[in-house]
C-alpha cells in the first residue's frame, strides 16, 4: 500500500479533510472489491489530526516517510493575517512535515489555503501552481517565485499538485487516486461522487481527473484546451509534450483508457458543454470555437457522452442557476418560459 500522510492543522476545513479521507477509503474499497490489495495506507498528522481520526474507515497507518503528502484546505482564512497564521508553531510543524516529505521524494498535493502551506515549504518555487481564485492576490504577494495559474482547477508540475478552492479537493483526490490506484478506480470514485453533475465546473471532468495519472498527458490536455478552435492533431499534442506520437498514444491510453483521437474529442466536448452552460452562444458558434466545422458531429458526441442534447444541457443549466439564484424580500425568481 502507498504510504499517505494527510495534514490537518487546528481549524482545518472539516469538509476538505473528511472528503480526503472518504475518497481514499472509497478507493481502497473499490480495490478490495476488484480482488486487489487496498491502495492507500493513511496516516493523519498535524495539530488538528485528532479531530478527524474518528472518520477513518480503515485502521490508521504508522509510517515515517510518506510517498504521498496531502494538504487539504486548512482554514487559514480564519486568521486575521495569513503570514501570522503561517508562523504559528503548528503551522511551522506542518511546513516541516511537508518539507521532509518533499525531501524524501514524496508527491505533495494541496488545495485552497493548503497551497499556502505547500508554497511556504519552497517546493513550489519555480513551478506552476494554482490555488483558490480569491487567494491569488495574497498568494502572489507572499510567494512571487511560484508561477501561479488560477485558470487551472488542478495543476501538476513536477512532484507537486495543487488545486483551487476547497471543493476542488474532490478533483485533486480523484486525480491522486488515478495516479496511484489507476484510472478505473478513479473513474469509479468520480462516478460515485457524481462529479459529472456539478454545475460550477464542466460536467466532463473525467479527462482532467484521469490525465492526472500521467504528467505528460495532463500537460497535453492543458496545452490543447487553449487551442481547441485550431486545426490541432494528435501529432501536435505529442510534439507539445516532447514525445513521439507512439509514446504519447501509449501514455494517453494508459492514463485515460482512450485513444489519442478520442482524448482530443473529449476535450472538445468538455469545452463545448461548458460554453453551452455558461453562455448564450449559438450552438454552431460553439462548435466552431471547439474545432468542429460540422455542428452535427459535435451534437452526436455530446449526446453519446451525456445522454442529453445541447438544448437539454442548456435548459438544465438554467434550472440550476434559478435554483441557486439569491432570493430577497420574499420574491421567488420566475423561470423563463418558452412557447
Amino acid at each position: 500500500m502507498l504510504p499517505v500522510t494527510v495534514l490537518a492543522l487546528e481549524g482545518a476545513l472539516a469538509s476538505s479533510v473528511t472528503l480526503t479521507i472518504d475518497v481514499l477509503a472509497m478507493a481502497n474499497r473499490a480495490c478490495l472489491n476488484a480482488s486487489r490489495p487496498a491502495a492507500f495506507a493513511v496516516q493523519l498528522r498535524g495539530s488538528g489530526a485528532h479531530l478527524f481520526r474518528p472518520f477513518l474507515a480503515f485502521p490508521e497507518a504508522d509510517h515515517g516517510a510518506p510517498e504521498l503528502m496531502i494538504v487539504p484546505a486548512q482554514g487559514l482564512s480564519k486568521a486575521e493575517k495569513y503570514h501570522e497564521r503561517l508562523s504559528e508553531p503548528d503551522a511551522l510543524d506542518g511546513r516541516a512535515l511537508i518539507e521532509a516529505a518533499g525531501a524524501g521524494g514524496a508527491h505533495v498535493a494541496g488545495s485552497c489555503t493548503g497551497t499556502l502551506l505547500v508554497a511556504a515549504s519552497g517546493l513550489l518555487d519555480g513551478h506552476r501552481a494554482t490555488t483558490a481564485w480569491w487567494l491569488a492576490p495574497v498568494f502572489k504577494e507572499m510567494f512571487p517565485k511560484v508561477r501561479l495559474d488560477t485558470a487551472e482547477l488542478v495543476l501538476t508540475d513536477g512532484r507537486c499538485t495543487t488545486a483551487g478552492a476547497a471543493m476542488a479537493q474532490m478533483d485533486l483526490m480523484v486525480g491522486m487516486v488515478a495516479r496511484y490506484a489507476g484510472a478505473q478506480i478513479a473513474d469509479l470514485c468520480a462516478r460515485k461522487m457524481v462529479l459529472d453533475e456539478r454545475h460550477s465546473q464542466t460536467p466532463y471532468m473525467a479527462i482532467g481527473l484521469l490525465a492526472a495519472s500521467s504528467e505528460s498527458v495532463a500537460k497535453a490536455a492543458s496545452w490543447a484546451r487553449h487551442r481547441l478552435g485550431e486545426d490541432i492533431s494528435v501529432k501536435d499534442l505529442a510534439r507539445a509534450v516532447g514525445q513521439s506520437p507512439r509514446t504519447f498514444a501509449r501514455r494517453v491510453t494508459a492514463a485515460t483508457g482512450l485513444s489519442p483521437i478520442q482524448f482530443l474529442q473529449q476535450l472538445r466536448v468538455e469545452r463545448a458543454v461548458e460554453l453551452l452552460e455558461s453562455t448564450t452562444l449559438p450552438f454552431e458558434e460553439i462548435a466552431f470555437r471547439v474545432g468542429y466545422a460540422d455542428s452535427s458531429s459535435l451534437r452526436v458526441l455530446i449526446r453519446r457522452r451525456s445522454g442529453l442534447g445541447p438544448k437539454d444541457l442548456r435548459v438544465r443549466a438554467r434550472v440550476a442557476d434559478a435554483a441557486l439564484a439569491p432570493r430577497s424580500f420574499g420574491v421567488v425568481p420566475q423561470m423563463e418560459t418558452r412557447s
